[in-house]
């Protein structure tokens, strides 16, 4: 039987990292916890914890902040993806801060363009936790903006060409050889230009706005498949949208809404698909196998395996799930669907 333990991330037993990036001590930015859940990531701490290191084509992280607490502006080549599972956030752009800003809550999703500058604040009253995607095995390093460098100076920090953080306050010393990273110029900075506003508005997803996919073949009674990032129309009947951004992302983004009790029968997929609860309890059951997730819970589904879905608390369950490539191939189910 198959042990999924090892494929489940408990919310309960993330380990965060309290000093991934350059700008850990920077005021507003000190008290942020840093996830790696499946892939490498984006860390510049070599010493970050890597929860699930298989390769899946995409990144999964994560971010814990409390109120106030900012992750500093920067920008990725790659997708980045955030769903609020829990508290306000505004996400900023431009390397000010000062180009736009949009502000969302739970179950609102946002997939920011690549090569921009954007920074992302809890406003809310309580700890909030950002379940976030990034595209390709090796997402690349992150771009800071130059207020960023003179920051983590003055803190003791340094990063290295390629991403490395060295940390001069415990003691480290930059290696003989190995050069600083350098603030972007100014011509790099204009080459991050944000996109306008209104453009932007495309790149966000409300929960109030999720719409269940008519002929989704998991669709059954108490079922819902609602897209999310849909790059491109999909060999399982999927047009682009309502997010499909003008960059690619490697991957695709749906949410299944389950009633009470309400299930999905065996089936098996050939790409790689994570789900995370963000409400409810969701049973998963693989090639026999079951373990019950709860909201905050990470699952990364074994390819081609048998799987089925079925929600167990009162109030149904909220699930996210990411699928490697951007043509979702359809369900194979193992059994007559019920009627």
């Amino acid at each position: 039987m198959t042990d999924l333990s090892q494929r489940l991330i408990r919310y309960a037993d993330l380990k965060p990292c309290l000093n991934a990036f350059v700008d850990t001590r920077s005021p507003g930015s000190d008290r942020k916890e840093n996830f790696t859940l499946i892939g490498p990531g984006v860390s510049e701490n070599p010493g970050q914890h890597v929860h699930i290191a298989e390769r899946h084509g995409f990144n999964i992280g994560a971010a814990r902040q409390p109120p106030g607490c900012l992750n500093s502006q920067h920008s990725h080549d790659t997708a980045e993806v955030f769903v609020v599972h829990r508290g306000r956030w505004r996400f900023m752009w431009g390397p000010q801060a000062g180009d736009g800003s949009v502000e969302l809550g739970p179950g609102d999703t946002i997939s920011i363009p690549t090569r921009m500058f954007r920074g992302f604040e809890n406003i809310g009253d309580e700890v909030g936790f950002l379940f976030a995607v990034l595209g390709g095995d090796d997402p690349g390093k992150v771009t800071w903006a130059p207020k960023v460098f003179d920051l983590a100076q003055h803190y003791g920090l340094v990063l290295l060409e390629g991403g490395r953080l060295i940390d001069t306050t415990a003691g480290e010393t930059v290696p003989p050889g190995a050069r600083r990273q350098q603030p972007p110029t100014a011509r790099e900075i204009a080459d991050l230009a944000s996109p306008t506003n209104d453009r932007l508005a495309a790149c966000v997803l409300p929960a109030a706005a999720l719409r269940p996919h008519p002929s989704s073949a998991l669709a059954a009674p108490g079922v819902a498949e609602c897209p999310v990032i849909i790059p491109r129309g999909t060999r399982d009947g999927f047009a682009p949208g309502p997010i499909s951004g003008w960059w690619p992302h490697g991957f695709t983004l749906r949410c299944l809404r389950f009633d009470p009790g309400a299930s999905v029968p065996d089936h098996a997929r050939e790409e790689e698909e994570v789900l995370f609860v963000h409400a409810g309890a969701l049973e998963v059951t693989v090639d026999g196998a079951s373990l019950l997730l709860a909201a905050g819970d990470t699952f990364t589904t074994p390819r081609g395996a048998a799987r089925r879905f079925r929600a167990t608390s009162s109030d149904g369950a909220m699930v996210f799930v990411v699928r490697g490539g951007e043509d979702t191939a359809p369900a194979r189910f193992l059994a007559q669907k019920a009627a």
